[in-house]
């Protein structure tokens, strides 16, 4: 029977901890400097550290709420890395405060001199209001922190019993959870991220950050078990049937991403409505048009031309090094949404684009590795891995 606690495994794990908490607290000093001399450039800087890093654990529990209604034995053998990942969602939500402290520097709607002399914004501030956006923002962390520890804590129990009563109504709860997700995460977007240019609206901008963040969380898991399959027992249950499995899955979130943006424009395009164009006029017919060029080159061209190749998905050096290109990509992504909303006039960079979210970053990968860690030590006996992955089909559970 295969141990899931390994000292190898574990010190190599605190080394990973202890250099991203240092790449934090650099980041974090580096932060702050650029906070003093430019609150603004700051505060937009945080935006997109914090709505590109969030993107993770909201990843790991949509993709755990997914397994859990589909099955399949490529959430078996990543279950642990997602449980850890959406175990860090109240780190997440302490970051958020600085959001919600930054609130007039980032929204225009926040300004009652602004909405009083516009009559659009007039019209939304039923909506578009500090009181209703803390409190929105409460109830979305409450949901996703709740709903994140009671699977966590419901997959531990069936691991420990291999109850399928219990297995069959932690199904029903995650089918309510899944429509309560997307349904939290489109507002969460609507609040954070499209209120940025609040004349602005699009239908399916909510989906586009759902299809982001499961992207984003399934190449993070390639390259999470790649790493992790360098010691026992990940080097046995990461056989190439489950880098394959992994990495259909990458290639079939590349192909969505794709068709969500097109659906997108081509909406918006065929229109042609004067309150919507500007939106894509700011990002695609100035200096940041040769981003947009990038982007559907190498976020979805090349990839997805790669991807094809079943031997790329099966070789885990391979399909490690894409998955970590489109974490790369994923991070233009989220440059190319958020920052043309403050700088219309074309391209710009600030160094702080990069040294906060490198603050950002160091710490969730720290706190990250503290609760895998936890994941790996606190893991119930080996029953259930060892029938699911070897002896029986899977389901969810």
């Amino acid at each position: 029977m295969m141990a899931l606690n390994n000292d190898s495994l574990r010190a190599r794990i605190d080394g990973v901890q202890k250099l991203a908490l240092g790449v934090g607290v650099v980041g974090a000093i580096g932060a702050g400097v650029g906070w003093s001399m430019d609150p603004t450039e700051f505060f937009r800087s945080y935006l997109l550290a914090f709505l590109f890093w969030m993107a993770f654990p909201l990843g790991c529990l949509g993709l755990t709420l997914v397994h859990t209604l589909t099955g399949g034995k490529w959430g078996i053998s990543a279950r642990r890395v997602l449980h850890a990942g959406m175990r860090t969602l109240p780190l997440t939500a302490l970051f958020f405060i600085v959001v919600g402290i930054g609130l007039h520097q980032l929204y225009e709607w926040s300004h009652l001199d602004v909405v009083a002399a516009d009559p659009i914004l007039t019209h939304k501030s039923l909506y578009l209001n500090a009181k209703g956006f803390y409190i929105r923002a409460a109830v979305y962390f409450a949901f996703w922190i709740g709903y994140a520890y009671m699977l966590s804590a419901r997959h531990d129990h069936y691991e420990r019993t291999l109850d399928e009563n219990y297995a069959r109504t932690t199904r029903n709860l995650a089918g309510v959870g899944t429509l309560l997700f997307v349904m939290t995460v489109t507002f969460a977007a609507t609040d954070w991220a499209m209120s940025l240019e609040p004349h602005w609206f699009s239908t399916i901008y909510g989906v586009l950050f759902v299809v982001g963040q499961g992207l984003s969380t399934m190449a993070f898991l390639i390259v999470m078990n790649t790493w992790l399959a360098k010691s026992e027992p990940y080097s046995a249950i990461m056989q190439s049937k489950r880098y394959h499995d992994l990495g259909k899955l990458m290639f079939a979130f590349t192909l969505l991403w794709g068709y969500v943006m097109l659906a997108q424009f081509l909406i918006i395009w065929s229109a042609n409505l004067p309150e919507e164009t500007p939106w894509y006029l700011h990002r695609g017919y100035n200096s940041w048009r040769g981003i947009l060029v990038f982007l559907l080159t190498c976020h979805f061209a090349l990839p997805f031309l790669i991807l094809l190749s079943r031997k790329v998905k099966q070789n885990p050096a391979l399909v490690s090094k894409i998955a970590l290109f489109i974490l790369l990509m994923r991070f233009v992504d989220m440059t190319w949404l958020i920052v043309p909303a403050f700088h219309t006039e074309g391209f710009h960079f600030h160094w702080l684009y990069l040294a906060t979210p490198a603050a950002m970053g160091g710490l969730w990968v720290a706190y990250f590795m503290h609760q895998l860690k936890g994941r790996l030590a606190s893991a119930p006996a080996d029953t259930y891995l060892e029938r699911s992955l070897e002896l029986a089909p899977s389901h969810g559970h």
